[in-house]
């Protein structure tokens, strides 16, 4: 079925709207420590190096999660340059691709005003608005992740009703190919079980097969397969460290981050859709989900797809608040249809507009709060480095990777991590270290130069010429010689020194031989 020319200027027009208010903002805050400046740097590398077919991080293969989003961003960068709203840009396509697939799926089984009135519930949702403009790789794959769902929804009414419905159908499978591209799996799991639950508890048998389309597999497949056989070719035990430990290992083990318990998700996602969700109480009041009738067939869809995202994150312990984001449009649906069933009095629709209005506040209030708050984010000790850093010269951090440094900073080089790297911790934590420390087993070499041990930071120094020393305040109790390096600046604890060791005291301080200092004179 053919989508007339006036339902596709609308669909434009709606999109343009969509990315409107949700970019409105995305400018405001600097890059969040660790998420947004992890991500974004992992872009930048991608962009400085020419190399588009290997995320890196620190200068090292970053497999722990695939290339969708750095692909995006890196364009973005490209097109925009390093600015903050070009590394949020996956995530503002990806909410919006969401938003308009909800629309437009609505439009086609529900009709226009219920279309409206669930896209504008979604926009106004404090976490969706927030999640747009955040940027990590959870809005892009739940954005693939809804559209996927819809698409197959979309082709299983028209094959039940005798429309065409294969375009549709392979359109989902791509959109699968497409999240799974954007963070794994998931991308084509949570669609499966969602739609395979829908068709089975409606008894329709000869859509489930319907379904199933070796076509469709086919380009899932050119999407998908490519990089990854790629990356197999370059680095050995790829495939088994993408999907046996940040698939299965990750969903199983305990040793992950944000142990939370069971009942995490449903508590958050009620207070995250604060005050909207409260109307959700008018569908225990009639059979909702029980009837027959194409509605019936699509309440039951988004119920089902609010659940079962709910239930697949909350088995694992690791619980992270962007894993529930594929369950706000569906929600959102749900909310908007509760709210449009009910008897429409003056004082109801007074409630509802006010429900509107408070949601867009709070999400509005949480972005200009974060944009004041500067506390989370590295962009000064970035922007101060950016302002002294000559090409060439080295710089290291001590006992933390501040990830949105090397991005503010425009480093074209990778830095230097010094840490204790024998610590058994590294491997049983979810830190910066164990991220660095995986990356490193895929370039023994480069990580051998780049991860030092405290005790090689003078020695390191000394043979460097003018260098660059990011780390926490107290760190000088470590290094006693960065008492009298230059202070460039401070933020949050943190500080960035510049050392030089021709410096006749630091000479001194940092015990380097005569010898070492030939040739290494002042940047100045």
């Amino acid at each position: 079925m053919s989508t007339p020319p006036l339902k596709r200027w609308d669909t434009a027009i709606v999109l343009g709207i969509v990315l409107l208010w949700l970019a409105a903002t995305a400018w405001m805050r600097p890059l969040m420590h660790p998420d947004e400046g992890r991500y974004a740097t992992v872009a930048w590398e991608m962009l400085r190096s020419g190399d588009w077919l290997t995320p890196t991080l620190d200068g090292m293969p970053f497999f722990h999660k695939p290339p969708l989003f750095y692909w995006i961003t890196a364009a973005a960068l490209w097109l925009l340059g390093p600015i903050e709203i070009a590394a949020r840009t996956a995530s503002l396509l990806g909410a919006s691709l969401g938003a308009i697939a909800l629309y437009a799926f609505t439009r086609r089984w529900c009709g226009l005003l219920l279309a409206r009135r669930s896209l504008l519930v979604l926009l106004v949702l404090p976490m969706y608005f927030a999640a747009a403009q955040f940027a990590n790789l959870d809005m892009l794959v739940a954005g693939c992740i809804t559209a996927t769902i819809l698409a197959l929804a979309d082709a299983a009414l028209c094959f039940e009703q005798g429309c065409s419905y294969r375009r549709m159908l392979w359109l989902a499978y791509a959109l699968a190919g497409l999240g799974l591209l954007a963070k794994g799996l998931i991308g084509f799991v949570i669609p499966a079980m969602v739609i395979g639950l829908w068709v089975l508890l409606r008894w329709r048998w000869r859509t489930l097969w319907a379904l199933v389309s070796v076509p469709g597999l086919m380009l899932l497949l050119a999407i998908t397969a490519p990089w990854f056989i790629a990356m197999q070719q370059r680095f050995d035990g790829f495939l088994h460290y993408f999907f046996v430990v940040q698939h299965f290992q990750r969903f199983a083990a305990t040793g992950f981050n944000n142990v939370q318990p069971w009942w995490f998700y449903p508590a958050v996602l009620a207070l995250c859709s604060f005050p909207a969700v409260l109307w959700l109480r008018r569908m225990l009041t009639r059979d909702y989900f029980t009837t027959t009738d194409t509605p019936g067939a699509v309440r039951l869809l988004m119920g089902l797809s609010v659940g079962c995202v709910l239930l697949f994150f909350s088995i694992p312990q690791s619980k992270l608040l962007g894993y529930i984001l594929p369950a706000l449009p569906a929600l959102a649906w749900l909310i908007a249809d509760a709210s449009y069933l009910a008897v429409e009095t003056t004082a109801r629709k007074q409630r509802w507009v006010i429900t509107l209005a408070v949601s867009a506040l709070v999400g509005l209030i949480a972005v200009i709060g974060l944009s004041i708050d500067t506390r989370h984010s590295s962009k000064p000790l970035g922007v101060a480095l950016r302002a002294h850093y000559q090409a060439g010269q080295s710089v290291y951090m001590l006992k933390d990777y501040l990830y949105a440094v090397p991005f503010y900073a425009r480093l074209r080089q990778p830095v230097f991590d010094v840490d204790d790297w024998n610590d058994p911790e590294i491997a049983r934590r979810d830190t910066w270290r164990k991220e660095i420390a995986d990356a490193g087993s895929f370039a023994p070499a480069l990580a051998k130069r780049l991860l030092l041990f405290p005790q090689a930071l003078p020695a390191a120094l000394c043979h460097g010429g003018v260098a660059w020393v990011v780390g926490a305040e107290d760190a000088i109790k470590d290094y006693p010689f960065l008492a009298q390096a230059q202070v460039i600046t401070t933020n949050n604890r943190q500080v960035v020194w510049r050392v030089d060791p021709a410096q006749h005291t630091q000479f001194v301080a940092l015990g380097c031989p005569r010898g070492s200092l030939a040739g290494h004179g002042s940047a100045q």
